[in-house]
């Protein structure tokens, strides 16, 4: 009886602390809801130009800033590498862009102000491979097209033009397709799949600005160069490219290379020209 007593009182502990979560982030501060007027022309986005001009941003209202009046301009279909040591501001700089977190400044996209656009017609017109993409458990058909709004011969073709069905072409088993059981956060694919798997959801979305925050840290040389082919071969020209870099070879065709130390510019312009920067001043 005493041991049935304690299993109740443990179970009503245990759920006293999930309606204790529960409560915690409903009490949180939330994102502002959409809007009408946030809503964008139904022609927008159609291209990938980026202009930023004193943008500063902090991780709390009363935090310190991480990034300082940092102003850039990104043109339609340029390949930029964002580059620096850790804290130098570079992921900071990324999830500026999708008002992660607080910002103060102006950031233009094909030609309108983010801070007046909806946040979920923000983010879904803009691309993210984090180091790590996560997946639902399901098929890879639910990961790649939840919401049913492709055909099964558009999503093969951006996994074949991702790399994906290469990447599989020496592997002892099967080949993973469209009905593939996918394990709750992709824990039955390899890390370089699951990147693959992350260029073909931007194939299939058509965003017209990609950002590969370190994507490529993580995995072998190989699924790297694979990566990069089809990054060259399949965006289209007026799809903009953002690489926060980690490997030299990965950013060294880039348009323009920014370097970043303590949240500021330091440098921003060619490859050529920064590393004949670096060699003057050596």
């Amino acid at each position: 009886m005493q041991a049935r007593v304690a299993r109740i009182l443990n179970q009503v502990e245990v759920q006293g602390n999930s309606l204790e979560r529960i409560q915690g982030y409903i009490g949180i501060e939330h994102e502002k809801p959409a809007t009408e007027t946030g809503k964008p022309p139904a022609y927008w986005s159609v291209s990938g130009e980026l202009r930023v001009e004193n943008l500063s941003a902090r991780y709390s209202e009363d935090g310190p800033k991480v990034l300082h009046k940092v102003s850039f301009h990104i043109k339609t279909g340029e390949r930029v590498g964002f580059v620096g040591r850790t804290g130098s501001g570079k992921s900071s700089l990324t999830l500026s862009l999708l008002r992660c977190i607080p910002t103060e400044g102006s950031v233009m996209y094909d030609g309108l102000k983010t801070s007046e656009l909806n946040l979920d017609a923000l983010r879904s017109s803009i691309t993210i491979i984090p180091q790590v993409p996560e997946l639902l458990n399901g098929s890879l058909l639910a990961n790649l097209d939840p919401f049913g709004q492709y055909e099964d011969a558009e999503l093969n073709y951006a996994l074949r033009a991702a790399g994906f069905f290469a990447l599989q072409s020496e592997m002892d088993d099967g080949k993973i397709m469209l009905d593939s059981s996918i394990s709750t956060g992709g824990s039955n694919l390899s890390v370089g799949q699951r990147q693959i798997f992350a260029l073909a959801r931007v194939i299939v979305r058509n965003s017209k600005i990609l950002i590969l925050d370190e994507a490529t840290s993580a995995i072998d040389y190989k699924t790297d160069s694979i990566i990069q082919n089809s990054l060259r071969q399949e965006l289209q020209g007026d799809v903009s490219l953002i690489t926060v870099a980690h490997r030299l070879q990965t950013i060294m065709d880039a348009d323009k290379i920014m370097v970043l130390d303590a949240g500021h510019i330091v440098e921003f312009d060619s490859p050529e020209d920064n590393l004949y920067a670096m060699a003057g001043a050596n």
